[in-house]
């Protein structure tokens, strides 16, 4: 009966251990893909696989790991690295990570409401640069890197950071020149983008009519800081159709209102 029991609990022991050298092997293999996409801008499973020395299936399957803990972006097949990393690179007192922290409810509350991409921008200088996003569930849908950025007078979310800007900081930014133009849609002046600005201020949220991309259309609103200056701004995008019809407004009142809670958590932090 001893013996028994003694080769039973070897059994367990052993059937442990390996279980043990398998999950250690699982990080080692999740840490050499995550290695393998340093310095590059994406890669392919088999490219993966092959810098790594896995088989592509068990690449596949880490990868598919990775990118629900959202450590890396999976885009049409490729890989590149997710917001996750920079995350928690990031210290808690950075103010990005902070505002993300408290926008990333309020985005994935718009995507369930809308079925379509929510995004969250900042502006630097002339540009709208994306600091987080929940991609829309839909078929089509809109997608833009988190980290790039793009015109802001060409964009509902830069718009909208614009609008809430005093009149003499937009000048300032764009002088006399002429803006570029994206679309046949873009404003090209600053007299068309200060009068859009006042529609803007108006209505309470802006609107990408195609100005940045044909057939595309966004909804933004502003997130303010306690002395009313604008920190970054939501807004939902996808194919025009969709964005552009009778409930335009309904999504614009719904960006309104998370945009207003995020304000106040953002005005309770600073």
């Amino acid at each position: 009966m001893r013996t028994a029991e003694h080769t039973a609990k070897r059994a367990r022991e052993s059937t442990v251990a390996a279980e043990r050298r398998t999950r250690v092997q699982s990080l080692e293999r999740a840490l050499d893909l995550l290695e393998a996409l340093a310095g590059v801008q994406e890669l392919g499973v088999s490219e993966l696989a092959a810098r790594t020395g896995l088989v592509p299936s068990t690449a596949h399957r880490l990868l598919a790991t990775l990118t629900d803990r959202r450590y890396v972006v999976a885009d049409r097949g490729r890989y590149r690295f997710g917001p996750r990393l920079g995350e928690l690179t990031e210290g808690r007192t950075d103010p990005i990570y902070r505002l993300r922290q408290a926008a990333r409810p309020h985005l994935q509350a718009i995507q369930r409401a809308t079925g379509e991409t929510a995004n969250l921008i900042v502006l630097e200088g002339v540009n709208a640069v994306y600091v987080d996003q929940v991609e829309g569930s839909r078929m089509t849908r809109m997608f833009t890197e988190v980290g790039s950025g793009v015109l802001a007078h060409t964009t509902g979310a830069g718009k909208a950071i614009l609008a809430a800007l005093p009149a003499e900081h937009v000048s300032a930014l764009y002088g006399e020149r002429t803006l570029e133009r994206m679309t046949s849609r873009t404003l090209t002046t600053l007299a068309a983008l200060e009068e859009d600005i006042a529609r803007i201020r108006r209505r309470g949220f802006a609107i990408d009519d195609e100005e940045h991309e044909e057939g595309v259309s966004c909804v933004a609103a502003a997130v303010l800081a306690a002395d009313g200056e604008p920190v970054a701004a939501l807004s939902v995008s996808g194919p025009s159709p969709r964005i552009i019809n009778a409930t335009t407004d309904d999504l614009g009142e719904l960006l309104r209102e998370h945009a207003a809670q995020i304000s106040a958590v953002v005005k309770d932090n600073r």
